[in-house]
């Protein structure tokens, strides 16, 4: 039977390159003039309209980083709030949810984090996504991604030589997404653990490398590496 599945966030990067992935599955992308995760009441007409059995929920405030800084209700207003509208709307018609959220929620300072570990988001995005977690949480029909994921081209000029992490493309998750649709709990997302500039080095060989301690002192997280167990497991 054919799986009819929701993505929000359907102009962002990741949607992109996921629209490009041949699928039996029927997706829609709707745009923000027809579901709005900040109105209550534009998410419920979309689901009564689209009536899906699983909605992606990838829609978030992420870049510039600043912005977290400078415009908190903006980013509680998409990435918490928004979020919780979504997760009442998936309740009310037990639509199962998958939640785009960051490896970020983990405090970046020992590395190698598993699912269960103690969160500590390391800066003002990573606590809205995490706000949005806490909703998410409360839904047993739910499934949470902490990824790490980049777009190809590696945009910037410099790598990091001293941040361990789990750097993907989105080309490659983009690949493996719909296997995890009734997967439940939380997940990891992202590829081996390898330092920002090793990863890139792989495909850009003129990168040039700088040290985040050196730029941002010693306190940054350099360790923010996670296990991906569950995701290998889930994709094999």
């Amino acid at each position: 039977m054919q799986k009819k599945i929701i993505f929000t966030g359907g102009t962002g990067r990741f949607a992109q390159v996921f629209k490009k992935i041949t699928t039996k599955e029927k997706i829609f992308f709707p745009r923000r003039n027809q579901l709005n995760i900040e109105n209550y009441k534009s998410i419920k007409t979309y689901l009564n309209k689209i009536k899906p059995n699983y909605l992606i929920h990838a829609a978030a405030l992420s870049r510039p980083m600043k912005i977290h800084e400078k415009e908190i209700s903006k980013s509680i207003n998409t990435n918490i709030i928004g979020t919780a509208n979504i997760v009442k709307a998936c309740l009310e018609k037990n639509i199962k949810l998958i939640y785009f959220s960051t490896n970020h929620v983990y405090q970046g300072i020992r590395g190698s984090y598993k699912e269960t570990d103690p969160v500590l988001p390391i800066n003002k995005y990573a606590i809205s996504k995490f706000g949005g977690e806490c909703s998410v949480q409360m839904y047993p029909n739910s499934l949470i991604l902490r990824i790490c994921m980049t777009e190809r081209p590696f945009v910037h000029k410099k790598a990091f030589n001293d941040v361990e992490t789990n750097f993907m493309f989105h080309e490659t998750f983009a690949k493996n997404l719909l296997r995890l649709l009734d997967k439940k709990g939380i997940m990891n997302i992202g590829g081996e653990k390898k330092t920002v500039l090793n990863f890139v080095k792989e495909y850009k060989k003129n990168i040039e490398n700088i040290s985040a301690k050196k730029i941002f002192g010693k306190n940054y997280p350099l360790k923010q590496s996670m296990r991906i167990d569950l995701y290998k497991k889930a994709i094999k």
